[in-house]
Protein backbone atom coordinates (compact mmCIF):
# COMPACT_ATOMS: atom_id res chain seq x y z
CA UNK A 1 0.00 0.00 0.00
CA UNK A 2 1.26 3.90 -1.36
CA UNK A 3 1.63 5.56 2.46
CA UNK A 4 2.74 9.23 1.34
CA UNK A 5 5.38 10.80 3.58
CA UNK A 6 5.14 14.16 4.60
CA UNK A 7 7.08 16.43 7.51
CA UNK A 8 4.83 17.94 10.26
CA UNK A 9 4.44 21.65 9.70
CA UNK A 10 6.24 23.73 12.32
CA UNK A 11 3.61 26.65 13.95
CA UNK A 12 6.35 29.30 12.89
CA UNK A 13 6.08 28.02 8.78
CA UNK A 14 2.08 28.29 9.03
CA UNK A 15 2.70 31.52 10.60
CA UNK A 16 5.05 32.23 8.17
CA UNK A 17 2.68 31.26 5.52
CA UNK A 18 -0.62 33.16 7.02
CA UNK A 19 1.64 36.26 6.37
CA UNK A 20 3.04 35.48 2.94
CA UNK A 21 -1.30 35.04 2.16
CA UNK A 22 -2.04 38.75 3.67
CA UNK A 23 0.22 40.03 1.87
CA UNK A 24 -0.44 38.34 -1.65
CA UNK A 25 -4.57 39.62 -1.35
CA UNK A 26 -4.15 42.99 0.29
CA UNK A 27 -0.52 44.14 -0.31
CA UNK A 28 0.98 45.55 -3.55
CA UNK A 29 3.29 43.00 -4.90
CA UNK A 30 6.75 43.61 -5.88
CA UNK A 31 8.71 42.34 -9.21
CA UNK A 32 12.38 41.10 -9.85
CA UNK A 33 11.84 41.21 -13.26
CA UNK A 34 11.05 44.10 -15.51
CA UNK A 35 7.57 45.00 -16.36
CA UNK A 36 7.29 43.46 -19.76
CA UNK A 37 5.22 46.57 -21.61
CA UNK A 38 8.05 49.17 -19.79
CA UNK A 39 10.04 49.86 -23.47
CA UNK A 40 6.34 50.20 -25.28
CA UNK A 41 4.71 52.50 -22.38
CA UNK A 42 8.13 54.27 -22.12
CA UNK A 43 8.41 55.07 -25.98
CA UNK A 44 4.60 55.93 -26.06
CA UNK A 45 3.77 53.56 -28.60
CA UNK A 46 0.72 51.71 -27.05
CA UNK A 47 -2.90 52.94 -28.43
CA UNK A 48 -5.34 54.11 -26.56
CA UNK A 49 -7.93 51.90 -25.99
CA UNK A 50 -11.63 52.23 -26.91
CA UNK A 51 -13.84 51.59 -23.38
CA UNK A 52 -15.31 48.33 -24.99
CA UNK A 53 -11.61 47.50 -25.53
CA UNK A 54 -10.60 48.34 -21.94
CA UNK A 55 -13.37 46.68 -20.46
CA UNK A 56 -12.41 43.54 -21.97
CA UNK A 57 -8.57 43.66 -21.24
CA UNK A 58 -9.48 44.38 -17.58
CA UNK A 59 -11.83 41.15 -16.81
CA UNK A 60 -9.27 39.14 -18.74
CA UNK A 61 -6.53 40.78 -16.68
CA UNK A 62 -8.22 40.25 -13.53
CA UNK A 63 -9.08 36.83 -14.30
CA UNK A 64 -5.00 35.90 -14.77
CA UNK A 65 -4.26 38.13 -11.45
CA UNK A 66 -6.81 35.38 -9.94
CA UNK A 67 -4.96 32.52 -11.54
CA UNK A 68 -1.07 33.85 -9.83
CA UNK A 69 -3.00 34.59 -6.60
CA UNK A 70 -4.08 30.89 -6.38
CA UNK A 71 -0.43 29.98 -7.80
CA UNK A 72 1.06 31.83 -4.82
CA UNK A 73 -1.25 29.86 -2.11
CA UNK A 74 -0.32 26.45 -4.48
CA UNK A 75 3.74 27.03 -3.96
CA UNK A 76 3.72 28.49 -0.78
CA UNK A 77 1.29 25.57 0.59
CA UNK A 78 3.40 22.46 -1.40
CA UNK A 79 6.40 23.62 0.12
CA UNK A 80 4.78 23.41 3.49
CA UNK A 81 4.81 19.80 2.74
CA UNK A 82 7.91 19.09 0.93
CA UNK A 83 9.84 16.15 2.42
CA UNK A 84 12.77 16.78 0.91
CA UNK A 85 14.88 20.13 0.59
CA UNK A 86 15.16 20.06 -3.13
CA UNK A 87 11.63 19.96 -3.82
CA UNK A 88 10.97 22.88 -0.59
CA UNK A 89 13.11 25.17 -2.82
CA UNK A 90 11.65 24.32 -5.87
CA UNK A 91 8.18 25.26 -4.59
CA UNK A 92 9.67 28.30 -2.56
CA UNK A 93 11.85 29.16 -5.97
CA UNK A 94 8.34 28.76 -8.11
CA UNK A 95 6.33 30.92 -5.95
CA UNK A 96 9.07 33.54 -5.90
CA UNK A 97 8.99 33.54 -10.09
CA UNK A 98 5.06 33.29 -10.03
CA UNK A 99 4.98 37.20 -7.56
CA UNK A 100 6.98 38.90 -10.79
CA UNK A 101 3.31 37.76 -12.40
CA UNK A 102 1.63 38.26 -9.48
CA UNK A 103 2.78 42.26 -9.63
CA UNK A 104 2.66 42.66 -13.56
CA UNK A 105 -0.98 41.49 -13.65
CA UNK A 106 -1.94 43.88 -10.90
CA UNK A 107 0.03 47.11 -12.44
CA UNK A 108 -1.59 46.29 -15.69
CA UNK A 109 -5.47 46.27 -13.87
CA UNK A 110 -4.58 49.84 -12.83
CA UNK A 111 -3.71 50.98 -15.57
CA UNK A 112 -6.72 49.87 -17.41
CA UNK A 113 -8.92 51.81 -14.59
CA UNK A 114 -9.96 48.21 -13.26
CA UNK A 115 -9.80 46.49 -9.92
CA UNK A 116 -9.04 42.88 -8.38
CA UNK A 117 -11.31 39.78 -7.79
CA UNK A 118 -13.43 40.93 -4.58
CA UNK A 119 -13.25 37.01 -4.02
CA UNK A 120 -9.28 36.43 -3.68
CA UNK A 121 -9.32 35.60 -0.01
CA UNK A 122 -11.88 32.95 -1.25
CA UNK A 123 -9.76 31.84 -4.20
CA UNK A 124 -6.45 31.69 -2.07
CA UNK A 125 -8.14 29.66 0.34
CA UNK A 126 -8.90 27.08 -1.75
CA UNK A 127 -6.24 26.97 -3.58
CA UNK A 128 -4.15 26.62 -0.51
CA UNK A 129 -5.99 23.36 0.49
CA UNK A 130 -5.19 21.99 -2.56
CA UNK A 131 -1.74 22.68 -2.60
CA UNK A 132 -1.98 21.15 0.83
CA UNK A 133 -3.92 18.06 -0.44
CA UNK A 134 -1.54 17.44 -3.35
CA UNK A 135 1.62 17.86 -1.19
CA UNK A 136 0.21 15.41 1.46
CA UNK A 137 -0.45 12.95 -1.48
CA UNK A 138 4.16 12.20 -2.04
CA UNK A 139 6.55 13.74 -3.93
CA UNK A 140 5.51 12.52 -7.17
CA UNK A 141 2.09 13.53 -7.04
CA UNK A 142 2.81 17.22 -5.82
CA UNK A 143 5.13 17.36 -8.68
CA UNK A 144 2.65 15.94 -11.65
CA UNK A 145 -0.13 18.67 -10.07
CA UNK A 146 2.31 20.99 -10.76
CA UNK A 147 2.76 19.60 -14.36
CA UNK A 148 -0.88 19.50 -14.91
CA UNK A 149 -1.76 22.77 -13.46
CA UNK A 150 0.70 24.42 -15.80
CA UNK A 151 -0.37 22.86 -18.66
CA UNK A 152 -3.66 24.22 -18.10
CA UNK A 153 -2.81 27.15 -17.15
CA UNK A 154 -0.67 27.58 -20.33
CA UNK A 155 -3.54 26.68 -22.33
CA UNK A 156 -5.69 29.04 -21.15
CA UNK A 157 -3.18 32.01 -21.66
CA UNK A 158 -2.83 31.50 -25.55
CA UNK A 159 -6.57 31.89 -25.43
CA UNK A 160 -6.50 35.32 -23.62
CA UNK A 161 -3.68 36.00 -26.39
CA UNK A 162 -6.32 35.29 -28.89
CA UNK A 163 -9.33 37.48 -26.83
CA UNK A 164 -7.27 40.03 -25.88
CA UNK A 165 -7.51 43.15 -28.06
CA UNK A 166 -5.15 43.49 -30.37
CA UNK A 167 -4.11 47.11 -30.20
CA UNK A 168 -3.75 45.96 -26.08
CA UNK A 169 0.06 45.68 -26.49
CA UNK A 170 0.77 45.72 -22.91
CA UNK A 171 -1.50 43.12 -21.85
CA UNK A 172 -0.38 41.00 -24.59
CA UNK A 173 3.58 41.25 -23.25
CA UNK A 174 2.37 40.33 -20.10
CA UNK A 175 0.48 37.72 -20.88
CA UNK A 176 3.12 36.06 -23.51
CA UNK A 177 6.11 36.30 -20.94
CA UNK A 178 3.39 34.66 -18.34
CA UNK A 179 2.68 32.03 -20.59
CA UNK A 180 6.40 31.49 -21.46
CA UNK A 181 7.12 30.94 -17.60
CA UNK A 182 4.99 28.96 -16.46
CA UNK A 183 5.98 26.38 -19.43
CA UNK A 184 9.41 26.31 -17.85
CA UNK A 185 7.76 25.36 -14.57
CA UNK A 186 5.81 22.90 -15.79
CA UNK A 187 9.26 21.17 -17.52
CA UNK A 188 11.19 21.58 -14.36
CA UNK A 189 8.56 19.75 -12.58
CA UNK A 190 8.49 16.89 -14.63
CA UNK A 191 11.94 16.53 -14.88
CA UNK A 192 12.43 16.38 -11.02
CA UNK A 193 10.44 13.23 -11.25
CA UNK A 194 6.23 14.08 -11.23
CA UNK A 195 3.94 11.84 -12.38
CA UNK A 196 1.23 12.07 -14.64
CA UNK A 197 -2.20 12.45 -12.75
CA UNK A 198 -5.01 10.14 -13.69
CA UNK A 199 -7.94 11.41 -16.64
CA UNK A 200 -10.41 12.00 -13.91
CA UNK A 201 -8.74 13.80 -11.66
CA UNK A 202 -7.23 16.27 -14.77
CA UNK A 203 -10.96 16.66 -15.61
CA UNK A 204 -11.65 17.87 -11.96
CA UNK A 205 -8.52 20.32 -12.46
CA UNK A 206 -10.20 21.46 -15.44
CA UNK A 207 -13.71 22.01 -14.33
CA UNK A 208 -12.81 24.03 -11.36
CA UNK A 209 -10.51 26.12 -13.32
CA UNK A 210 -13.57 26.86 -15.88
CA UNK A 211 -15.48 27.85 -12.63
CA UNK A 212 -12.84 30.52 -11.40
CA UNK A 213 -12.33 31.87 -14.57
CA UNK A 214 -16.05 32.57 -15.11
CA UNK A 215 -16.31 34.03 -11.57
CA UNK A 216 -13.52 36.16 -11.37
CA UNK A 217 -14.04 37.91 -15.04
CA UNK A 218 -16.85 39.78 -13.31
CA UNK A 219 -16.54 39.54 -10.08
Amino acid sequence: MFTPSFPDIRMDSLLSALDQAMRNICAWPNASKAYPPAQLLKCRSVPELMTKDRLTSGALMRVNHVGEVCAQALYSAQALTSPTPQLKAFFERARSEETDHLAWTRQRLGELGDRPSLLNPLWYAGAFALGLAAGRLGEAVSLGFVMETERQVEAHLHSHLDRLPAQDLASRAIVAQMAQDEAGHGAEAAQLGGSELPAPVKGLMTAAAKVMTTVAHYV
